[in-house]
């Protein structure tokens, strides 16, 4: 079957909602919607809202819901007020032991809104050494348009299993690696946020406006044909990235406001083949509330 998605290097990274269907009642396929809802607050940037209700409403059969923030992400505390940061080896496998993802599941990840979500959590698979997982292409949004079958309620728990993490690649970087990454003629560092953001002229701000110094912009949602929510064909993406210089250095240092837009521009770029990508997990929330970090305005 043609997808058009020939393009990629990987495009085993995207499942489209042709397969997905064709998949539905695998024992050994783990389907997760992860939708998250950010609702601007003048006071804290935003506030987080669990898609639970959304997931309720209508998910692909077979379906689990996961609460990003509750279920796979650190809440010790010892990243103070930051949200959404990476959960240890440890807490992650035990979270995904209990959504049923084992050695030999297929993971397919989706959300009701932007592909965001569904990415974060493919990055994270992916940072703990599983790769057997997928973002659906185009969403619930392209699932739903094309009138596939759709579940109510809260859907059912799958039975528990053993997840192994295989290793730490230490695709999430901090704050030091990003700044000694400044005018690094090796590294290529992205800005997912909205080209006003990066520019430091409007949009949601997490503290200093701007964006990190010698950073370029490759926004999240201008990879996505807006009328389905699907990517935009291989060669246009890879278009993008180019003209950034991405393909031109040995490694890309993906970020945004809290490492979820970025964990778009990730999954693409590795699909596109790029062999070292990373993703800086603070993010803005924590670059602009640092006065010592270099930022910078303006196109």
């Amino acid at each position: 079957m043609t997808t058009g998605n020939e393009g990629f290097a990987h495009p085993e990274y995207l499942i489209e909602t042709e397969e997905l269907a064709a998949r539905l009642g695998d024992p050994g396929l783990v389907i997760l919607d992860s939708t998250t809802h950010l609702i601007p607050d003048p006071k804290m940037t935003y506030t987080v809202k669990s898609g639970r209700e959304d997931f309720e409403k209508g998910h692909i059969p077979g379906a689990q819901f996961v609460d990003l923030q509750a279920d796979l992400s650190d809440n010790t505390g010892r990243h103070g007020k930051l949200r959404f940061m990476m959960p240890s080896a440890e807490a992650f496998a035990a979270a995904m032991g209990r959504f049923g993802v084992g050695e030999k599941s297929r993971v397919a990840c989706y959300s009701t809104t932007a592909p965001q979500w569904a990415a974060r959590i493919w990055w994270m698979l992916r940072n703990y050494g599983f790769d057997n997982a997928a973002v659906l292409n185009g969403g619930f949004k392209k699932w739903a348009a094309e009138d596939r079958p759709v579940e109510t309620g809260p859907g059912k728990a799958r039975p528990a299993a053993t997840f192994v993490v295989r290793e730490d690649r230490h695709l999430m970087v901090g704050k030091e690696t990003v700044k000694g990454a400044i005018g690094d003629a090796l590294v290529c560092t992205i800005n997912a946020l909205s080209p006003e953001q990066h520019a430091g002229a409007g949009g949601n701000t997490y503290g200093r406006v701007g964006r990190i110094a010698k950073s370029a912009n490759v926004p999240a949602a201008a990879l996505l044909d807006p009328a389905t929510g699907a990517f935009l064909p291989p060669a246009v993406l890879r278009e993008k990235f180019a003209a950034v210089g991405a393909f031109d250095k040995p490694r890309v240092i993906t970020y945004c406001g809290g490492g979820i837009a970025a964990s778009t521009d990730s999954l693409v770029l590795t699909m596109l083949g790029h062999p070292d990508v990373r993703l800086y997990d603070a993010s803005m929330s924590e670059w602009s509330n640092d006065d010592t970090l270099p930022m910078e305005t303006g196109c």
